[in-house]
């Protein structure tokens, strides 16, 4: 079957800033905004383009990945034309079989493009939050005659270091690409978003898999813009990339304030809600009488008594009454006791908080285990843990999966620990 263009979607990093929010999981499996998935944004802006046949590259922690997409179907993506193809790596009993990359991983899944023999490649990362319409750009590419496109966006100087950041001339074409500089010329950072012509895309990645490069932004882009036109499509929309705790955190706030630019309600966003605990067949929220809930989102089937503000609640949650959630992100099927008080944190899912507990309280002093992931206040606490009534917990701490926390041992989680 052939096809004018195909997308590689890139969805096996481990994304280890996000700490135990991918001890379980691959990052962009991880829950976002009540009901969605991060890789949801990317396979919608595939679903809402003119593109149809997509190869998903997974390979950490792949399980809930894959029950999530589901063939695609919740996209649309699935039959005789459309496609949605799972494309682990070919792992042997050797390490050197994953995936060291991501050129390597389309490189190492060459044929599946092959098979399709298409004009052009689209290759997107699935752990970005954005809407984009693809087909803008792939008008962009045509229009300029590119063998290359790479989707920028304008960054403050002062975060230049951490992407890829080209110089363009007054046509867009690249003149200039460096990976991360301490300072730069200019602040157009990369996306993580590539529009290739098939043919110069298979003969770089060939050469760069020779010289043991893995990389697009390290080693596909410099080889190119050696003797190819590559060009940069300026995009002035949201974006965000959530590969740290604090961004992950504010992206989901993001949601709750009307000028901060992401308004899912007008990006015709997919998700899979029929997928084992997603939304389904629950029921619809009971938020009781003398409750409390103020600029939040509330998934079905959550019981709210107490009182919930500018938190963000995913399928099941329960909030007893007395108890307090304020500026946090509550995944699935947690339960948060009577007179006790949530604040600034991400509580993964079938967590039990008991009563008369204090979450987020304290001093402001980063994670002792983990300075570079928590530092900015916010407590995480692990799919399955327990915390026992009458326990205070700080700012920045970590509590991880399957943890029991009893009054006895723990009565007193200082900030910036890890249990």
């Amino acid at each position: 079957m052939k096809k004018d263009i195909i997308a590689m979607l890139l969805a096996g990093g481990m994304g280890s800033r996000l700490n135990i929010l991918v001890r379980k999981r691959a990052k962009p499996a991880i829950p976002f905004g009540a009901i969605y998935r991060i890789i949801d944004f990317t396979l919608s802006n595939i679903a809402n383009s003119t593109v149809d046949v997509v190869g998903v590259l997974t390979q950490y922690k792949p399980l809930s990945l894959m029950e999530h997409l589901d063939s695609g179907r919740p996209w649309d993506l699935f039959g005789r034309t459309r496609l949605a193809e799972i494309l682990p790596p070919k792992t042997g009993e050797a390490m050197s079989d994953w995936y060291k990359g991501t050129s390597d991983a389309v490189y190492q899944n060459i044929g599946f493009v092959e098979d399709y023999s298409p004009q052009l490649v689209l290759v997107v990362s699935g752990d970005h939050i954005y809407s984009m319409d693809y087909d803008d750009v792939i008008a962009f590419h045509r229009s300029r005659r590119a063998d290359a496109t790479i989707c920028l966006i304008r960054v403050p100087y002062e975060d230049v270091r951490h992407f890829g950041i080209a110089e363009t001339d007054d046509e867009r074409r690249i003149t200039n690409w460096v990976e991360k500089p301490r300072t730069a010329k200019s602040n157009l950072a990369s996306m993580g978003v590539y529009i290739f012509n098939r043919k110069p895309l298979a003969t770089a990645l060939a050469k760069v898999a020779k010289q043991g490069g893995t990389d697009f932004a390290k080693d596909v882009i410099p080889i190119m813009l050696q003797k190819k036109r590559v060009y940069g499509f300026v995009f002035d929309g949201y974006w965000r990339d959530v590969g740290t705790i604090h961004s992950y955190w504010q992206t989901n706030m993001d949601m709750l304030d009307v000028n901060s630019g992401l308004r899912i309600n007008e990006w015709s966003v997919k998700t899979n809600l029929s997928a084992k605990g997603e939304v389904g067949d629950r029921p619809s929220a009971y938020i009781r009488r003398t409750s409390q809930v103020s600029n939040s989102l509330v998934a079905r089937g959550c019981v709210i008594e107490g009182s919930v503000v500018n938190s963000i609640l995913s399928p099941g949650v329960r909030v007893a009454q007395n108890a307090k959630v304020i500026d946090s992100i509550i995944f699935h099927d947690s339960s948060i006791g009577t007179h006790s008080t949530v604040q600034c944190c991400i509580i993964d899912k079938q967590v039990n908080v008991g009563e008369s507990v204090e979450i987020g309280n304290g001093k402001l002093v980063a994670n002792k285990k983990f300075p570079k992931h928590l530092s900015t206040g916010i407590t995480l606490v692990g799919k399955l843990a327990e915390i026992g009534s009458g326990i205070t917990i700080g700012k920045n701490c970590v509590i991880t999966p399957d943890a029991r926390l009893t009054v006895a041992k723990h009565k007193n989680v200082g900030s910036g620990s890890t249990v």
